[in-house]
């Protein structure tokens, strides 16, 4: 078990992690595929989303709702039908749709009385402004890809956060959804690790690419892990 109290600041993915990315995804994405007769199941439509979504976030750096765009653009080519009227930005015009998990918001401010709460994810700062008002709290900071210009799992994105933050890395402690973007790179440079497995009662890793990585501690949801911090600091 982690010594919650050597901690002062905790560094959040938001998407996946704070934010049903994966819910918020399948309702925009589903009704363009029905539309077009393409029946793919969600698990399949997560997967390819996240393989099409990490290979244009690989290149240089473009904002994520370009990203989002070509996603959107690369699963018609995939599945071989042709996009129609706005369809291209069905993706990126959703992202302020997307819903918080049930326990995040009780868990964000059950752990804002303990740490100062900051955002590290791969977004656009016009989008993350759609998403903050479903949060109900206060960051310290919110650090985005566009800010940074590169994404997760870049190293980079780290680095700027802990200069950002300013404190230790012995005193940080990042907590995602995704193995691959966040969990693995974390680890890479001596961050301490918590992984909100979010789909501990489902196969497969959805929208994002399989990844290895160890965390120091899993939970399922954030209210786990305040529950956690809360008996601690008692």
């Amino acid at each position: 078990m982690l010594d919650f109290k050597q901690y002062r600041v905790l560094t959040f993915d938001c998407y996946g992690t704070l934010i049903d990315w994966e819910r918020g995804i399948l309702n925009a994405l589903q009704p363009v595929l029905k539309r077009h007769d393409i029946t793919l199941s969600d698990d399949e439509a997560l997967e390819l989303y996240g393989e099409l979504e990490s290979d244009a976030e690989r290149g240089p750096y473009v904002p994520y709702r370009e990203v989002l765009t070509v996603v959107m653009t690369g699963i018609a080519e995939r599945l071989g039908f042709t996009l129609v009227d706005d369809e291209q930005l069905t993706l990126a015009d959703s992202v302020g749709d997307w819903p918080p998990f049930a326990d995040t918001v009780e868990g964000l401010q059950a752990l804002a009385r303990h740490y100062q709460l900051v955002i590290l994810s791969n977004i656009d700062d016009e989008l993350f402004a759609l998403s903050a008002p479903h949060l109900q709290v206060e960051f310290t900071h919110v650090i985005t890809a566009q800010q940074v210009g590169s994404y997760k799992p870049n190293s980079r994105n780290f680095a700027v956060a802990l200069e950002r933050v300013g404190a230790p890395k012995e005193q940080v402690l990042h907590v995602a959804q995704s193995l691959f973007h966040d969990i693995e790179p974390a680890n890479a440079i001596g961050l301490t690790t918590v992984w909100v497995n979010r789909r501990h009662d489902r196969p497969g890793s959805g929208a994002t690419p399989v990844a290895r990585a160890q965390p120091n501690i899993e939970v399922p949801d954030l209210r786990t892990l305040a529950e956690l911090v809360d008996r601690q600091q008692a």
